[in-house]
């Protein structure tokens, strides 16, 4: 660890007083609900398709992806190559319900459709899914701040926790979708300059990483065989399908982004100029971990460093010399995967431009939480505070309140992000966690929207079995090895997949079974 050069902090305050000033600006103009939590439909096409990369490009991908690319290989990538088909099924039907209906929350019509439970469910399993996504990229954020400036992990977490809620609860929406417009941008040079410094600081150049890479196999996007136990290329295209149709169809972080929008097709055009970006970005994180591995394998002597300051944090104070050095030849590439470009930026890029990478960093982290402050403070409004306790509240107290419930959200995201301290991988605890929570919400969604038939207790039969089967899959590979016959082994990312399939499946076929029983109830009977 090291302090950072004055001129670093220097960039780094200036970013963060930048992003400040920026919710101040907006506040003025944050007089209603409207404004707060649709820029009253105002934002330009392109503006949002930058926003929505932005936040798809969280530090859970600047720092995530790298690190699993330097653990195992090109794997993680396989997740953006399933975006176009999800982006599609958003376009072509998504885009077009939300705007024909007008209302700000993804989960007002599931109400409609099947009952007030189903809306309250949703809104559940939502609120999950952002309390592990922000505790995630705060634990990511700090996982790296923390090699660089010495600070506790816990100390950056508050400190970066209370800039970005005072900035969201300022600035509403719009000042949330113009800062990620900056912040995609700054997000994308850094992830250059990183790769730029690790190429000219190699030896051999990208000849040698390549062939590195290719001795070691880093480049493979997983195995092809039918495998779903394992991470393999079909699991985790599986599993990049159903997430990003359930960012795209029914996440509130990108439904209500499609409100801000002038108009339909420029809502549609943000969601393309996403998958544009975000797809190629991405296979530049792996490109960026593959490169590390490169250089960190013909400078054995800072892989050793690695590997020792991760035992020592593994092992509890007053370890042995001995005992810190078994543990520290144990560890393999996939076990300090995620510490490595911080190591890399700590030992080899100089003065100044540090700051701008961590203001990247920063960047990727502040655009996905300030969303999904935003975005659960309005679900928490209009779906619970409006729908069971006040629904003739005023527009004065709907601005009071999503104010107070921006900040709960973020606090509940700082205390998230505290708790996952000591994970091994952050691109692996978001990714399961948001199987579990995602899982239901997709299924019963898909059931409401493909299935007119289906009412709403064939709904509460889908979904109470989809619930089961989840928690199952979840759980039951903790269960002691007497118990082995009936766990689930199944590979994790598998949870959304299974679960989502599962609640749908069950409705249709309750649903048939019941049109079956009243046709035949409808024949008469012969004497």
């Amino acid at each position: 660890m090291r302090s950072l050069p004055t001129l670093d902090l220097a960039v780094i305050a200036v970013y963060l007083l930048a992003m400040l000033l920026v919710g101040f600006y907006f506040s003025r103009r944050n007089k209603s609900t409207e404004q707060f939590t649709k820029a009253s439909g105002s934002i330009p096409g392109w503006a949002l398709g930058i926003s929505i990369y932005a936040t798809f490009l969280s530090s859970n991908t600047f720092l995530g992806v790298p690190g699993k690319s330097f653990g195992t290989n090109w794997n993680a990538f396989v997740f953006s190559i399933s975006m176009p088909l999800a982006a599609w099924a958003a376009a072509k039907y998504f885009v077009p319900f939300y705007r024909h209906t007008g209302e700000v929350s993804a989960y007002t019509h599931l109400e409609h459709r099947f009952g007030a439970w189903a809306r309250t469910y949703a809104v559940i399993c939502f609120l999950l899914t952002q309390l592990a996504r922000m505790g995630s990229i705060f634990f990511g954020i700090a996982l790296s701040l923390q090699a660089l400036t010495g600070y506790s992990m816990k100390f950056i977490i508050l400190a970066m926790g209370i800039c970005i809620i005072i900035y969201t609860v300022l600035g509403g929406i719009e000042a949330v979708i113009w800062t990620e417009v900056v912040q995609g941008i700054i997000k994308t040079f850094g992830a250059l300059l990183i790769l730029y410094i690790i190429i000219t600081n190699m030896p051999g150049g990208v000849s040698k990483i390549v062939d590195i890479g290719h001795q070691d196999n880093k480049f493979s996007l997983g195995s092809y065989l039918p495998d779903l136990k394992h991470s393999t290329f079909w699991v985790v295209l599986l599993y990049g399908f159903f997430i990003n149709l359930n960012n795209f169809g029914m996440d509130q972080n990108y439904v209500q982004r499609y409100h801000t929008a002038s108009s339909s097709q420029q809502a549609v055009k943000s969601i393309w100029l996403c998958v544009v970006l975000y797809v190629p970005v991405s296979l530049l994180f792996c490109v960026i971990g593959s490169s590390l591995y490169a250089y960190y394998q013909v400078h054995p002597e800072l892989t050793e460093i690695l590997r020792h300051q991760v035992a020592v944090e593994r092992l509890s104070p007053g370890a042995s010399a001995t005992e810190i050095a078994r543990v520290a030849a144990a560890l393999k590439p996939e076990d300090y995967g995620d510490k490595v470009m911080p190591n890399f930026m700590v030992t080899k890029i100089p003065a100044g431009l540090v700051g701008l990478i961590v203001s990247a960093i920063l960047s990727a982290a502040m655009s996905t939480i300030s969303s999904g402050m935003n975005a659960s403070a309005t679900v928490f409004s209009e779906d619970i505070y409006k729908r069971y306790f006040k629904p003739d509240i005023t527009d004065k107290q709907t601005m009071n309140l999503l104010h107070m419930a921006t900040i709960v959200a973020g606090v509940a995201g700082i205390i998230a992000g505290i708790a996952m301290i000591g994970v091994k991988s952050v691109l692996d605890i978001w990714w399961q966690l948001s199987g579990i929570f995602a899982g239901g919400m997709l299924g019963l969604f898909l059931l409401g929207i493909i299935s007119k038939q289906t009412r709403n207790h064939e709904a509460i039969i889908a979904i109470t079995v989809g619930i089961l089967v989840i928690i199952w899959m979840t759980l039951s590979p903790l269960l002691p090895e007497n118990y082995g016959w009936i766990r689930n082994t199944l590979h994790q990312n598998m949870v959304i997949v299974i679960g989502t399939l599962t609640i749908f499946l069950t409705g249709i076929i309750v649903t048939r079974l019941r049109q079956k029983s009243i046709a035949a109830s409808a024949i008469p009977l012969n004497k």
